[in-house]
């Protein structure tokens, strides 16, 4: 069996500035590793799916994301949201 490829997309979202979330970075295999490790180092958070991966890759960078994909960016975001909310205050 071949082991699929890594892919990465970044996106950006600023809630009173823009109407949805957006492309800021994509890549495959070094590129893809590239993204995670900057993304680890700035403690940003990171969802696995390879389904998302998959529909987000199809976008160009600075595109925002297609109304079929809300739904599913969406609960990322609010999972993410949850998280930071738990942590302690000061929590780095």
């Amino acid at each position: 069996m071949r082991k699929k490829r890594l892919q990465a997309t970044a996106l950006i979202y600023r809630a009173e500035e823009e109407a949805a979330p957006r492309v800021v970075a994509q890549g495959k295999g070094k590129v893809a590793e590239k993204i995670m490790a900057l993304a680890q180092e700035a403690a940003v958070p990171v969802k696995e799916d390879h389904v998302l991966a998959n529909a987000l890759s199809r976008l160009d960078l600075g595109e925002a994301i297609p109304l079929e994909l809300f739904q599913a960016v969406a609960e990322i975001l609010a999972a993410i949201i949850n998280v930071d909310r738990q942590q302690p205050s000061g929590f780095c």
